[in-house]
């Protein structure tokens, strides 16, 4: 399925998701293996019941060949998305989540589900993290500025979404800071009709990954 235009001037979902398999993960093996010997670096040698710290990339490898067991990180449990989401609906600043954490959390869920204790309602609230935070940021990208826009602890994937749409935006705004005073009105005119038009497209980025 071909990306929206906007999309394709970043990374695309699949690739953003690429990169956080290096993300450091424990595993519990449950075999012994000897040391893997990789192109980033050596792994190894397993023996159960010891835990490894494993690229995501190679802990799913493992896991689909039903080799070990993934431990979960400590922030994909329900109590602490809990706390976030109330965070999240009782502010409107962004709760401090990992930067990685819808790629990581995605790809356990979905090869892993087995290892993370009640899964089902940690996807559950994981959606609901999504939702306010999609929120949140469309409201932040109303208060753009030719300067800045202002959302600290957005995520990986999140800024990925806005950064195709912040960045003509932006120079939208800086051209119209420029125009001589006697041409601003219809320059003003034009491209505010066109930054509209990218506002429209921009809020309409959504990613939501199927956990």
């Amino acid at each position: 399925m071909p990306y929206p235009r906007l999309i394709r001037n970043g990374l695309t979902p699949a690739e953003v998701e690429f990169i956080a398999e290096n993300e450091t993960i424990t595993i519990v093996p449950l075999h012994r293996m000897g040391t893997l010997q990789l192109i980033n670096g050596s792994y190894g040698p397993f023996k159960p019941p010891i835990k490894h710290q494993v690229p995501l990339w190679l802990a799913l490898t493992l896991k689909r060949k039903q080799k070990c067991l993934i431990q979960p990180p400590e922030w994909l449990d329900v109590a602490y998305l809990r706390t976030k989401l109330e965070q999240e609906t009782s502010g409107e600043n962004f709760s401090d989540l990992p930067f990685r954490f819808m790629e990581v959390s995605h790809a356990l869920l979905d090869c892993a589900a087995d290892d993370v204790p009640q899964a089902d309602m940690v996807r559950t609230l994981l959606k609901d993290l999504r939702e306010v935070r999609q929120a949140k940021a469309r409201r932040g990208l109303q208060a753009i500025n030719p300067r800045c826009v202002e959302m600290n602890n957005l995520g990986m994937m999140e800024l990925n979404e806005i950064r195709p749409f912040f960045t003509k935006a932006f120079n939208e705004l800086k051209k119209l800071r420029k125009r001589p005073p006697g041409d601003s009105q219809p320059s003003q005119h034009t491209n505010s009709d066109q930054l509209g038009q990218s506002q429209r497209t921009g809020n309409g980025l959504s990613f939501s990954p199927s956990m």
